[in-house]
């Protein structure tokens, strides 16, 4: 703490070059650390830190101290004039009295610990401590705003200590070195010094000894800012400075704080001011404009954090409380708060205004009922509310008249608003983005509060200015990040959670750091034979362009597995497709074919992660042993195939790389962590699927996208298979339809006798018409649905025709096409089969 050379005497001292102070003060700077007592106190009013240099300066231990009244344990007698003395008579408790009001100090220590003031205050006030023993000290108080409890920071000093120590030239430290000092951690009460004052470069050079955090530089910098405004500084942080003003025992002129105090009446009221203040006017000018400016500075660096829309609303409204107003709420354009697009037009009174957020000062829960979040509301014409959002200005109301704040509560139905906002002064400002008004903040004012001003308007403006700059960065950000979900899921199938012979459950994870859309799909195809094509696939990359790919990818395999093609084939064919969309993306694929009636898996890889299978009989998982491939898109590299037994029950598990493998991790480990949480027994399909993601999905680190599928292999007996061999005899076509009415009898579906018998004759004739050599087959398979399959040697598909009222063929299709649930028809390695499918009946 530095003092400069005061040569004005204090009221009520001779002046002159003759006259004697009643205390001596030093001629020169004097530096050093000075022991501090810090108290923090909580939103009770209680104490909860009492460091050591309390209990040394007023004599009571921690213990005795924590969770007591801080206003009992600092009890304040009086405050010092500006000397620090009495009045010269030795009867000092008069004098405190005496100078009180006319010192001019401000709010005392009291109002701080009773939190009365929300703002920065310092002074000098005499302290009864040690039952009657008195101390003389410098004090400072500054609000804590935050979640937290503590809710006052509480720094003091003792000022006769200053003064015995000025003979020495620097105030001395605890011998031990523990008391609290002017630098404590990050917390710096600064330094008053004269406009006069001619040792700024010496003290520049010394403050680095003081302030060890500080280089030269930053030195003569806060020293030139000291000389010229004339008032300390508390710094909390390198870029967070707090100036206050507190008269804490260097003598200034009472003469000269009236002058300023004019000079302050006058700017306020919009006066001309007096030849003899303008400098002073422009003192004030000059500090308030500057602490604007550091504050839309901090205001610019607290908002913007992130682009998640909803954190960034709630940034905007803490940003402004309490600093500069007691209540913020902010509405936004509904177009605004769903993440659409750009909102068109000027708003009119049928746009509703959503209440996004809402900070105040006020005791906690009082605005809740009357105004919650969340609300949407349209305004009227003749609030200033639509004022403020169709001129896109802001609107300042000194204070709310009684009739104003009627008008205004009667847009809330039958909350009575009025209590909150009656008297209060308050400022609308647009948040606007390209010349559109996205929305609005309301800033109100308690008022003891000084009232909003034009400087106020100004300062609203530029805040909401960059308020809606960020507003908008993360609305488009919402927009597109909507856009992309959307686009991904148009590109995922639904996959029905029962096939023939199988259950099964799918997840989908998008990207955690490189965006929601990516190259990774999963999906299952109906094959003939009440066989299922299962598929996993992962497009290198991310963006549009991958998900672009990723589409055009499931699209081939889809046709591709429409056509039966083996596992290997299929794979071959969808490398050449790749190869001619280009050389910019590289696939992986896992292509399986799960015969439910023969029991086996029929797979092949293309540079895929092996499958898992879990054996139903012991729960044992293991990673299916294939040949790897190379990936898709690479050109010129045979595919092999595989075929593995599998049980009823057994399940098969298939993912992308993104859930097993982590940046700086071996892939072993996630494929080892895979085998046991797909092990582990579930209730459903679903839930084990929720396993698995929680093993894997939630590790540090992953960032890719991620598909999972897993099926249950549940099978279909022989005894829910019926298989017939017929010739190649017109007469066969009635032994088919005998054969289906007796088996589905059998099988106890009775209804679906005629219309399968039908059916069925209409396929046996065509392949008995159409066969070359081999017998015609005919299957009957009870799974969900009752399927009919029918073979032949013969290579053309048929086709569904009109047939006209002279035409003697081309009905039978149409007769399949209008009775069966489903059918088709596909090439065989032999020939062709025709099925179709009959809804089950209801039992």
């Amino acid at each position: 703490m530095d003092h400069g050379t005061e040569r004005d005497a204090p009221p009520g001292h001779p002046a002159g070059p003759d006259a004697v102070p009643a205390d001596p003060v030093p001629v020169g700077p004097v530096a050093g650390r000075v022991p501090l007592a810090v108290v923090v106190v909580d939103r009770d009013g209680l104490v909860s830190h009492w460091s050591r240099g309390a209990r040394r300066l007023f004599a009571l231990p921690k213990e005795e101290a924590i969770g007591r009244p801080a206003a009992d344990l600092l009890p304040v007698s009086g405050v010092l004039p500006e000397d620090g003395t009495g009045n010269g008579t030795g009867d000092e408790d008069t004098a405190y009295g005496s100078y009180a009001a006319h010192d001019g100090l401000g709010p005392g220590l009291e109002s701080s610990l009773d939190g009365r003031l929300s703002y920065p205050a310092a002074g000098r006030a005499r302290l009864t401590v040690r039952a009657d023993d008195r101390i003389d000290v410098l004090w400072w108080a500054y609000p804590l705003v935050g979640p937290g409890r503590e809710r006052l920071l509480v720094l003091a000093a003792d000022a006769d200590g200053l003064r015995r120590d000025h003979a020495d030239g620097l105030p001395r430290d605890d011998a031990d070195g523990s008391a609290g000092a002017a630098v404590v951690e990050r917390i710096a009460p600064g330094f008053a010094l004269h406009t006069d004052f001619p040792g700024a470069g010496e003290l520049a050079r010394r403050l680095p000894e003081i302030l060890p955090s500080t280089s030269v530089g930053e030195s003569a910098r806060i020293v030139a800012q000291v000389l010229e405004l004339g008032y300390p500084v508390l710094e909390f942080s390198r870029h967070d400075r707090v100036p206050v003003t507190p008269d804490w025992g260097v003598p200034r002129r009472v003469e000269r704080r009236a002058r300023r105090e004019r000079a302050a009446r006058a700017l306020a009221a919009g006066e001309p001011v007096p030849d003899e203040l303008r400098d002073e006017a422009e003192d004030l000018e000059y500090a308030a404009v500057r602490e604007r400016l550091e504050f839309l500075n901090e205001v610019s660096g607290a908002i913007g954090t992130s682009l998640d829309l909803s954190r960034t609303i709630v940034e905007v409204s803490r940003a402004v409380v309490p600093r500069f107003t007691d209540v913020a709420g902010t509405y936004l354009r509904e177009q605004v708060v769903a993440g659409e697009g750009f909102p068109d037009g000027v708003p009119d009174t049928t746009t509703m205004w959503h209440r996004v957020a809402l900070e105040h000062t006020d005791e906690p829960g009082r605005w809740d009922d009357v105004v919650p979040v969340g609300e949407a509301m349209p305004f009227p014409a003749h609030t200033p509310f639509f004022q403020c959002m169709t001129s896109g200005e802001p609107v300042l109301v000194p204070r709310i008249t009684e009739e104003m704040g009627h008008a205004i509560a009667s847009q809330f139905e039958k909350r009575d608003i009025r209590p909150l906002i009656t008297g209060r002064s308050m400022l609308l400002v647009p948040l606007k983005a390209r010349q559109v008004v996205l929305g609005f903040m309301i800033l109100l004012r308690h008022p003891e509060r000084p009232v909003f001003n034009d400087m106020d308007r100004v300062t609203g403006a530029e805040l909401a200015a960059r308020a809606g700059l960020v507003l908008d960065n993360a609305r488009m950000y919402t927009h597109q990040e909507n856009v992309a979900e959307t686009l991904q899921d148009s590109m995922l199938p639904h996959i029905p959670a029962r096939m023939a012979g199988c259950d099964i459950a799918t997840r989908y994870l998008p990207g955690t750091l490189l965006g929601r859309v990516g190259g990774d799909w999963f999906d299952a195809v109906k094959l003939p034979g009440a066989r299922t094509a299962l598929v996993v696939g992962d497009v290198m990359g991310h963006g549009l362009g991958s998900a672009a790919m990723m589409g055009q990818l499931r699209t081939a395999v889809q046709t591709m597995a429409g056509l039966d093609l083996p596992p290997a084939q299929l794979l071959r064919n969808l490398d050449d497709l790749a190869q001619r969309l280009g050389d910019t993306h590289l696939a992986t694929c896992l292509y399986a074919v799960y015969d439910p009636i023969a029991g086996e898996l029929h797979l092949a890889n293309a540079g895929h992660i092996p499958p898992v299978l879990v054996r139903a009989e012991d729960g044992a998982s293991e990673l299916i042993d294939l040949p790897t491939g190379a990936p898709i898109g690479v050109g010129g590299v045979p595919f092999e195939a595989v075929r593995v037994p599998v049980a009823p029950g057994d399940r098969l598990v298939m993912c992308t790389d993104g859930l097993v493998e982590v940046r700086g991790e071996d892939i072993g480990v996630g494929l080892a962590t895979l085998c046991e949480s797909a092990a582990h027994p579930a209730a459903s399909m679903d839930d084990a699927c929720d396993t698995i993601i929680r093993a894997l999905g939630t590790r540090g680190g992953r960032k890719d996208d991620v598909a999972l599928l897993m099926a249950r292999l549940t099978g279909i007996g022989p005894d829910a298979v019926a298989e017939w061999r017929l010739a190649r005899d017109p007469a066969e076509v009635g032994r088919a339809r005998a054969a289906v009415r007796e088996q589905l009898h059998d099988w106890g579906l009775p209804k679906l006798a005629d219309p399968a018998a039908l059916l069925v004759s209409e396929l046996v004739t065509n392949a008995v018409r159409h066969s070359r050599a081999r017998p015609v087959a005919l299957r009957l398979v009870r799974a969900d649905t009752l399927l009919c399959e029918v073979d032949d040697d013969d290579h053309d598909l048929p086709n569904l025709k009109s047939a006209g009222p002279e035409d003697e063929t081309g009905r039978g299709l149409r007769v399949v096409s209008t009775l069966a649930r489903e059918w088709g028809a596909s090439r065989t390695s032999t020939g062709k089969t025709v099925w179709f499918e009959l809804t089950l009946p209801r039992r």
